[in-house]
């Protein structure tokens, strides 16, 4: 059995977030004038792929111009092209084995568009090259060990040493901005971290009870989680604004209950369909439970997640 890639393992984990979150920006990089030879893999048809192989060919042109040396190595995957500074076969490993996988469970299940542009997914191999890196190609000064994506780049920026789930939750924001461009914050973060710790069950991809537990538990322990009304009203000043991680939390752990009660899909369906008349989801999410008192069901729920144990699974069938 494979171990699987996107497995998070860390219980410290900080995640750095959607629209740059992650990062300081300072100036504006200016491409060399010439390219470095490095190695270039593409997969074995892009018959599926929303842009063509001269699209691809002309962005790795470009990009060759930012690279800062031939330790990087360049692995197509559509709809990303992938940069790494560990050993080429281990940069496609990645490209292969966690984003391949997790890009087509996450379309498999809730979304149907590629990113409008070829984005690029930086793997740097630790912590030096990280730091090194983003501030050398990006001039960016990450505020997270971990990664982020970083809308202006177009890019996902990865610390790849801390492991996949960073990735996979990144991962989840670019698709969200291009199927769901109005979805609130609880949403668009409570399926990015809902996937931090995942495998595949039933064919489909599955988060499982991961770090960000124990911390929501002292928080319902300490009677300050908010109620479900408040956390979906939250816009995206409010919601980012939480020091504690509680609003992450909470947002995780309702994807995760609605996911165990297999309801994930189909509220993530029929919100984006009711969107327009319905911008946090609260009716949706009220609608799709059953219509309960929304009061006593957040206490039931808060008794389902303080049961909860941190667990550590693997993807089946490997």
């Amino acid at each position: 059995m494979r171990i699987a890639t996107v497995l998070t393992f860390l219980l410290l984990l900080a995640i750095g977030c959607y629209t740059n979150r992650g990062a300081v920006k300072t100036d504006v990089v200016h491409p060399r004038s010439t390219d470095v030879a490095v190695s270039v893999s593409f997969p074995a048809t892009l018959d599926a792929a929303s842009f063509s192989k001269s699209d691809f060919d002309q962005h790795i042109k470009d990009l060759k111009k930012r690279l800062p040396g031939a330790e990087f190595s360049i692995v197509v995957q559509p709809p990303f092209v992938v940069v790494g500074d560990e050993p080429a076969d281990v940069v496609r490993a990645h490209a292969e084995e966690t984003i391949k996988w997790a890009v087509e469970k996450l379309k498999q299940d809730f979304f149907t568009k590629d990113p409008e542009d070829i984005l690029d997914i930086w793997l740097f191999k630790d912590a030096d090259s990280y730091q090194k890196h983003t501030l050398s190609i990006f001039n960016d000064r990450p505020s997270t060990p971990y990664g982020y994506y970083s809308r202006g780049h177009k890019a996902l920026i990865m610390n790849i040493s801390t492991g996949g789930g960073t990735l996979v939750h990144e991962l989840v924001h670019p698709f969200v901005e291009a199927n769901f461009p109005e979805c609130p914050p609880w949403l668009n973060e409570g399926l990015g971290s809902l996937y931090e710790a995942c495998g595949e069950q039933d064919g489909h991809i599955h988060g499982f009870v991961n770090w960000r537990l124990p911390g929501l538990q002292q928080a319902i322990k300490a009677g300050s989680v908010p109620s479900f009304k408040t956390l979906t009203s939250l816009d995206s000043a409010a919601f980012y604004a939480d020091g504690r991680g509680v609003n992450y939390a909470q947002a995780r752990y309702l994807c995760y209950y609605l996911q165990e009660r297999e309801l994930l899909i189909k509220f993530y369906k029929q919100f984006h369909t009711n969107q327009a008349d319905d911008p946090s989801g609260y009716k949706t999410l009220t609608s799709v439970l059953g219509n309960p008192n929304m009061e006593v069901f957040k206490k039931q729920w808060e008794k389902y997640v303080t049961d909860l144990r941190e667990e550590f699974r693997l993807r089946s069938g490997e």
